[in-house]
């Protein structure tokens, strides 16, 4: 039974909860707006007025584009980003564009399809070419750059740079890169630094690392984890003939190291890391230790030696540390040298 006090009061809780609940969904309108970026038909925020959005916040869903030419062509270039061997490898249909030697995709490397903070994201990469590349000593395009991923990480060749495929990918980066600054530089660009251990890599460690962390996704031989389709990996090979062959800058023990801390195992994320920069450089010395596919012409990489990363796994250098040393370290006493001799920083 309810008091003639409270009777009294119900019309004013009423109210209360009305206005309450109006004011809740305005709230959550607002929110809705902010976190889907005010989306037009093409991907593209209305307005600027909600406060600044993280580069990472903004919208990269593909689906929301509308089927215009250009949409559809980043919409392509986001296919071949995700499912490459089936577009330039070797599922492909057309053996003639069959450029890619194996069945990874940019995505393995490239996490959240060039999104992920940290996992070399691409958001800003078409303002950062043409850019210096120590490898090739000159200053090369992004369609180069491409290349250098097909000829090392797809262990496979270089594609015409006016192909369909090339200027889908280029199309799907430019979008990517829509909300990136002038400079095209990013919060979480490149992989995270680590503290290199003052030692050699230790493959006892890494192998235990490797079976208590990464077998679930990438297999106890390394062999990887086929996608659903059957064309693509869900977790790429580490190591054998279906890898990154041995010039592709994840045989690099720091640069493999780098990647792993930030991103391994799955759902690592570099402000919540699993691993510790020890176990992160032990397993990637184990990992590269492995048989994978060899790069011709390795010998031509860094016309000017002093520009060669002390982790290279394969000469020439321009030092007599032995090749065992620029494999599996300890590293330090390479770096110092090159700090005393030329007066090169070098951080991998």
């Amino acid at each position: 039974m309810f008091t003639n006090r409270y009777i009294k009061t119900l019309p004013t809780i009423k109210s209360f909860f009305l206005e309450s609940t109006s004011r809740c969904i305005c709230v959550l309108l607002v929110i809705i707006v902010v976190l889907s970026g005010c989306l037009d038909r093409n991907g593209k925020e209305l307005a600027d007025n909600y406060g600044e959005v993280d580069i990472y916040d903004r919208n990269y869903d593909v689906s929301v584009l509308d089927n215009s030419k250009e949409n559809k062509e980043i919409k392509y270039g986001f296919k071949v980003f995700r499912n490459t061997p089936k577009y330039l490898g070797p599922a492909t249909e057309n053996k003639g564009i069959a450029y890619a030697g194996n069945n990874l995709s940019c995505t393995n490397c490239h996490l959240g399809s060039g999104t992920k903070p940290y996992a070399a994201p691409l958001i800003g990469i078409i303002q950062r070419f043409p850019q210096y590349r120590g490898r090739e000593n000159k200053i090369g395009t992004i369609e180069e750059r491409i290349n250098g991923c097909m000829e090392r990480s797809m262990n496979g060749s270089m594609m015409p740079p006016d192909s369909k495929e090339m200027k889908a990918m280029i199309a799907y980066l430019n979008w990517l890169s829509r909300y990136a600054p002038e400079d095209g530089k990013i919060e979480g660009q490149g992989f995270v630094e680590i503290e290199i251990p003052d030692r050699g890599v230790d493959l006892k460690n890494g192998k235990r690392v490797f079976s208590s962390h990464c077998i679930v996704c990438h297999g106890i031989n390394g062999q990887g984890t086929k996608s659903i389709d059957e064309f693509a990996y869900q977790y790429p090979p580490l190591w054998g003939k279906g890898s990154y062959n041995d010039g592709a800058g994840m045989t690099r023990v720091l640069t493999a190291a780098q990647f792993i801390k930030a991103n391994m195992p799955f759902g690592t994320t570099y402000d919540n890391p699993v691993l510790t920069d020890e176990e992160a450089y032990d397993v990637a010395g184990y990992i590269n230790q492995q048989e994978r596919p060899e790069k011709a012409n390795r010998e031509k990489d860094f016309p000017d030696l002093k520009n060669k990363p002390v982790s290279t796994p394969y000469p020439p250098y321009a030092d007599t540390f032995p090749l065992a040393q620029h494999q599996l370290g300890p590293f330090k006493p390479i770096m110092d040298y090159y700090k005393n001799e030329y007066n090169i920083v070098k951080s991998k």
